[in-house]
């Protein structure tokens, strides 16, 4: 946690924003397993954390817009409380951490909701993303489920004012690198024959929580790096697989999150074909680092990652004509289906939950429905203080092969003889979290190998 004139002044800048009315952000609740006392590990509402700091399930916090006032509200801890959970600070305490001085039980906020309502003032509320807290928000407001409207000045005003990480937030998410380049050099030190994608994740997972944090996200790890979101399974690594690993961790204590991605030759030596990939995929990073700069549109950086890839796929004989045509056309897609990357912050897609288009996409920049750019999270201008994933790919997906060779789709840049040559290859992605700043863009962290000579020494070290 930060010192609570921090959140003091988070809160002070959203009333100033909204200005009118009364800001509702409730945290989330504790969600059960299998029964009520037996629960999911909690994941607290990320604009409930930023504004109100507290990791902690069944708490709500309103902010007067016009006075900035706020009140916290939840359940003082009792006696079979304590029982179960050991000590416990009292609602008043919690609240004072984080720079609040008024507090009421739960059920005072849909009294103080009423009034509000009653006196003609807006009630200004974020889009909830999980069906519990529909159904809360709508008791709250006394209207039926799929009834409850966002308040748009509200969202607006969370992101821009999320979007800009201050250099605390910044070192809590490098706090969290620290964690994810141990576990990805870990990762790469257990690619070895025989070990299962499980048993690689599950010592990534370990390896966290034994640091007192834990993913920012299930781990994707996959000797299959075509499938994009491939979790572990308990498929053997064998000699000369492409093992992809996709994992973050949180910042202890403060929640921020990270967002990393290596690929590693399981035994300890990439092919001329994965490493000639991998130089393909680490030529488009390149140039979208460098591309994060202030006032930059993000869909541009994408746009020349993206012809990047083409030209150096063009080089390997698997595309032909002019890549910046190619680009255009939407071509380079069969082989990289998704966007460059989205903010980061205390959620990993950093406030997707607000709607994916609200936060990347405004009036100067509409979503494109070309596919593949149509899975761009984040289009819109950038600017000192976001800190942006950077994660191109490329990679050899059977059935969008066959689909788009059957119909003689891009036939003009596309060379599906060859293609079919490299099928088996799997998958490259390679992902850093950079900070856009004044000047040149700085990426993020301690550092994790990512060019062949240093990721196959790393594994060699684990055999």
């Amino acid at each position: 946690m930060f010192a609570p004139t921090t959140y003091a002044a988070r809160r002070a800048a959203l009333a100033e924003a909204v200005g009118t009315g009364l800001i509702v952000l409730p945290g989330n609740d504790a969600a059960p397993m299998n029964y009520a006392g037996n629960v999911y590990a909690f994941r607290q509402d990320g604009a409930f954390r930023y504004y109100a700091g507290l990791d902690a399930p069944g708490l709500a916090l309103a902010l007067d817009a016009e006075t900035g006032e706020a009140k916290l509200y939840g359940h003082d801890p009792t006696l079979d409380d304590v029982v179960w959970e050991g000590p416990l600070d009292s609602l008043a305490d919690r609240a004072a951490s984080v720079g609040v001085e008024r507090t009421a039980p739960p059920d005072a906020l849909a009294d103080d909701v009423r009034a509000a309502r009653r006196a003609g003032r807006t009630v200004h509320t974020l889009p909830p993303y999980r069906g519990a807290g529909r159904l809360k928000l709508a008791a709250l407001l006394g209207v039926a489920p799929d009834a409850v409207e966002p308040s748009s000045a509200l969202v607006d005003a969370v992101v821009a004012q999320r979007l800009v990480k201050t250099d605390e937030e910044v070192a809590q998410i490098e706090r969290a690198l620290d964690v994810a380049a141990d576990m990805h050099r870990l990762a790469m030190r257990l690619a070895q024959p025989g070990r299962t994608e499980q048993e690689v994740a599950g010592q990534m997972e370990g390896l966290a929580i034994g640091r007192g944090s834990h993913p920012s996200f299930p781990i994707i790890l996959t000797r299959h790096g075509e499938v994009l979101h491939g979790h572990p399974g308990g498929a053997a690594l064998e000699a000369g697989d492409l093992m992809l690993a996709d994992a973050g961790a949180v910042a202890p204590g403060s929640g921020y999150a990270a967002d990393v991605t290596r690929v590693a030759p399981v035994g300890g030596a990439f092919s001329d074909r994965q490493r000639a990939v991998v130089e393909v995929v680490l030529g488009a990073q390149e140039v979208g680092i460098d591309g994060c700069r202030a006032g930059a549109l993000f869909r541009d950086v994408h746009h020349r990652a993206s012809v990047r890839i083409a030209e150096g796929l063009g080089a390997l004989g698997l595309m032909a004509g002019d890549p910046e045509e190619a680009v255009e056309a939407g071509a380079h897609a069969l082989f990289f289906p998704h966007g460059l990357g989205h903010p980061m912050g205390l959620d990993v897609h950093d406030m997707e939950g607000l709607g994916e288009d609200r936060v990347g996409y405004d009036d100067e920049v509409r979503r494109s429905e070309q596919f593949g750019t149509s899975f761009l999270r984040y289009g819109r201008r950038i600017d000192t203080g976001h800190v942006m994933t950077v994660e191109p790919g490329v990679y050899l997906i059977d059935a969008l092969i066959d689909a788009w060779k059957a119909e003689g789709r891009h036939a003009e840049f596309l060379r599906y003889d060859e293609i079919d040559r490299w099928r088996g290859l799997g998958g490259v992605r390679i992902e850093d979290d950079v900070l856009v700043t004044d000047g040149a863009p700085r990426v993020l962290g301690p550092g994790i190998p990512k060019r062949p000579d240093e990721v196959e020494a790393v594994v060699r070290s684990g055999a």
